[in-house]
């Protein structure tokens, strides 16, 4: 475990970046906002970032309250890290981030990883009401649990159970709603987004 640095600055911002200001933790709470994930996961969906490095920001994570770790039952038998309930209110710091960031997406690059579910927490931006809602790309699948208050926020694949809407679009569409050029209402009218379901959420897109 690294010793804390401090900014020793009696500011609530320099203390919030004394906790979550090192590389990595940010892009940590994104993975684990999925809810549970094992070290090897985290490990997969975070490339660039070493062995060495995930491991010391967990330890960091898990001093500061941010996250735990605990061993799923048989026939599991691995550990996993979890967000606690101050980690999970990062969520708010997260999409406050990816908004400000949406003018620095720009055109992908040759090396630019891509990950479905690094979708999810633009999309929740762009969306009104809550549900469940399952998106379909072409990087993959993933699912959305809208205006949830504690839990995951989204998860890997198809929706747990029947979604109150089911989003279809390539990912050229997602990434314009990403970047703040398409709102998502606009891509549904202008048919480049599929909705199905039946909930409140899927209506509310059909006849916005």
């Amino acid at each position: 475990m690294s010793p804390r640095r401090s900014y020793d600055q009696y500011c609530s911002a320099a203390r919030a970046l004394d906790t979550v200001g090192d590389r990595w933790t940010l892009l940590i709470v994104r993975e684990l906002l999925a809810g549970p994930r094992r070290y090897t996961d985290l490990h997969a969906d975070l490339p660039g970032v070493s062995t060495d490095v995930l491991a010391s920001r967990l330890k960091d994570m898990e001093r500061d309250g941010l996250a735990t770790r605990r061993r799923l039952p048989p026939p599991g038998a691995a550990y996993v890290y979890e967000l606690t309930g101050r980690g999970r209110a990062l969520l708010s710091v997260l999409q406050a981030l990816g908004a400000w960031g949406q003018a620095e997406l720009g055109e992908r690059g040759p090396t630019d990883a891509i990950r479905a579910h690094w979708f999810a927490l633009p999309l929740l931006r762009a969306l009104e009401g809550e549900g469940l809602v399952e998106v379909r790309l072409d990087e993959g699948d993933f699912h959305l649990f809208a205006g949830a208050d504690e839990g995951p926020v989204y998860g890997h694949g198809p929706a747990p159970g029947e979604p109150d809407a089911l989003l279809i679009m390539d990912t050229a569409t997602c990434t314009a709603v990403a970047r703040g050029e398409l709102g998502l209402v606009d891509a549904v009218r202008a048919g480049r987004v599929e909705v199905g379901g039946e909930g409140a959420l899927a209506k509310g897109l059909r006849e916005a």
